[in-house]
């Protein structure tokens, strides 16, 4: 029998973020049927999504404070325990309770735990691991939340064709297994745990650090850059650009996805020979193009491959400045990549609610209302220009 070392130890991460893509994306693909199913309205659809990203922010922020204390592994076993039993909840309350709305509050509340947890401690075990290109590393793991974004999209639409939508708590009991036994797998592989010093390290010097706020911003701004877009290309290329549901899916959500997953494998070869802030310099500069030419362009075709070139443009910015920020600050503890993933959280609850708001005072035009959007990567060109101040002014620039 093989001998299980840090490589699987990497393989239950790559499978970890898979998770927490399914967290993320399998509920939107169920909208229209609990709708028509459970009487449920639009208000109470777009609370789910709130909740989901609220969860995860409070997940991250308390994470802090215990993984190091239960262990690192523990805590993995419980965020696909929790990420399980929330896909198991959701396929049984609401049919049992007698208001389905609650049964899938519930169910959401379970997953997002565990999903918020996997986003805290999954990128310091692959840090932690000894990889020879952990810059290389960090983007390929992020890759696979992409993956697994593709997968749930198209299995779960493979799925519907050949069972019916009716059906879909079934797919949900396969998610759940799917979790369970990647929580199970991890419970054997190596984990190598935050060396004892940095585990001393208090939260709050953090802030007191001028490159870790620089990262701070530049998380928040790569979250928003990025759901600004993949919350609302669906609905931009259906009702801006006036092409069918199906065609606006796969050459907006499925497309954006599979162009990030391949921009964070590209970013995993180059960042060897590239430096980080050169790299996430150009990705805001193309993910400014991105935006202009899908706001811009009169053609509906020209305008879906500058929605999906910005799934290329944002692929490297939440990677990057994870490993930006853990070369710049190598003894620092597990608070470090929480408070970055609750910058990254906050980012992606507020690109989406800012240009929904934005198109919602424009009349509901989302041509013009997306375009506001340039502001996140121009934010991230202005952050990388002050650290490179901050930098030189240290002699590490």
């Amino acid at each position: 029998m093989k001998r299980i070392d840090y490589k699987h130890t990497v393989i239950a991460c790559f499978i970890g973020y898979m998770v927490q893509a399914i967290v993320c994306n399998f509920a939107p693909l169920l909208f229209v049927s609990w709708a028509n199913e459970f009487n449920i309205s639009l208000t109470q659809l777009t609370a789910v999504v709130t909740l989901t990203f609220l969860t995860q922010i409070a997940v991250d922020l308390l994470s802090a404070k215990f993984a190091d204390k239960i262990g690192y592994k523990n805590c993995l076993f419980i965020a696909h325990l929790a990420s399980g039993l929330g896909f198991l909840l959701l396929a049984i309350l609401p049919y049992v309770m007698s208001n389905a709305f609650a049964g899938i509050v519930i169910a959401v509340v379970f997953y997002s735990v565990g999903s918020g947890l996997l986003e805290v401690l999954v990128s310091p075990v692959v840090e932690a691991c000894p990889t020879e290109n952990k810059t290389g590393a960090m983007s390929l793991l992020h890759s696979f939340y992409c993956w697994g974004t593709v997968g749930v999209i198209g299995i779960s639409t493979l799925f519907f064709v050949l069972f019916g939508r009716d059906n879909w708590r079934y797919l949900s009991v396969i998610w759940a297994v799917f979790a369970i036994l990647n929580g199970i797998f991890f419970c054997l592989v190596p984990i190598k745990e935050p060396e004892e010093e940095n585990k001393k390290e208090k939260s709050i010097p953090l802030f007191k650090n001028k490159i870790f706020i620089i990262a701070i911003v530049l998380m928040l701004c790569a979250g928003a850059a990025e759901l600004a877009m993949s919350q609302w290309v669906s609905a931009f290329a259906e009702t801006a650009l006036h092409v069918s549901k199906t065609v606006g899916d796969l050459a907006g959500p499925m497309a954006f996805a599979v162009l990030m997953g391949t921009g964070r494998v590209m970013f995993s070869r180059l960042s060897k020979h590239i430096k980080i802030e050169h790299y996430i310099f150009v990705s805001a500069v193309l993910c400014i193009l991105s935006y202009l030419i899908a706001c811009l362009s009169p053609n509906a075709v020209l305008s879906l491959v500058g929605c999906a070139l910005c799934g290329l443009s944002v692929s490297a910015m939440w990677p990057g400045t994870i490993s930006l920020s853990t070369k710049a600050m190598p003894n620092l503890s597990t608070a470090m990549f929480a408070f970055l993933a609750v910058a990254g959280d906050i980012g992606c609850t507020a690109g989406p609610s800012l240009i929904g708001w934005i198109t919602d005072s424009l009349g509901g035009d989302l041509k013009k209302g997306l375009i506001f959007a340039i502001i996140f990567p121009i934010m991230i060109i202005i952050a990388l220009f002050v650290l490179n101040k901050i930098q030189k002014k240290k002699g590490l620039g």
